[in-house]
């Protein structure tokens, strides 16, 4: 085998060992939690949650590359407050009815070594989409003894614009800036 035959030979095998490091995790709905915060006319800080999601991630560490699609069910809204989960179902806020459903569908992955730092995409609340980017605040992998599968999440968290996604009702009261903060744990497929 000459030089060139052999340097080729490697490179391929290092460019299939890179792409073998991709791998795909199902969210665990309940290890994955998606609240939100708003401050509430001035005072006390407003805090809700959505109780059902679903979705999948992919992350290659080698290539420093991911893509992930996440939907939430808008519907699952919870805030302790019966009348006021109702509330933000209705027109004046989600419109659940035209709009059940939520979707974050990211694209680009920033790592700091090996763990995830940032993650960026679009995400489509009450029938509009805009770009957002979710910072992580912790990121870990870990060996599952319970499941003998690999399991990766972290914190991650950003803060929202709602009148970009036309929910305006209460403004200026209530304020514009949400506070999102996701809790997520995926299982290696």
């Amino acid at each position: 085998m000459t030089q060139k035959t052999l340097l080729a030979t490697a490179l391929l095998a290092a460019a299939g060992f890179a792409h073998a490091q991709s791998a795909t995790y199902h969210v665990e709905p309940t290890h994955t939690f998606v609240t939100f915060e708003a401050k509430h006319f001035g005072t006390s800080t407003l805090r809700g949650r959505f109780d059902r999601k679903d979705g999948s991630v992919q992350i290659d560490r080698a290539a420093k590359t991911g893509k992930a699609e996440i939907t939430i069910d808008m519907n699952s809204v919870s805030t302790g407050v019966g009348p006021l989960d109702g509330h933000l179902k209705s027109k004046d806020f989600f419109d659940t009815a035209a709009n059940p459903s939520a979707k974050f569908v990211a694209d680009k992955f920033v790592f700091d070594g090996d763990k995830v730092a940032e993650v960026s995409g679009a995400l489509t609340l009450a029938g509009k989409t805009n770009p957002v980017t979710l910072k992580a605040t912790n990121f870990n992998c870990y060996q599952s003894p319970m499941l003998k599968r690999e399991v990766c999440g972290g914190d991650f968290e950003t803060t929202l614009v709602r009148s970009q996604y036309g929910i305006v009702y209460g403004l200026p009261g209530i304020p514009d800036n949400i506070r999102l903060l996701i809790q997520i744990e995926a299982i290696k497929q």
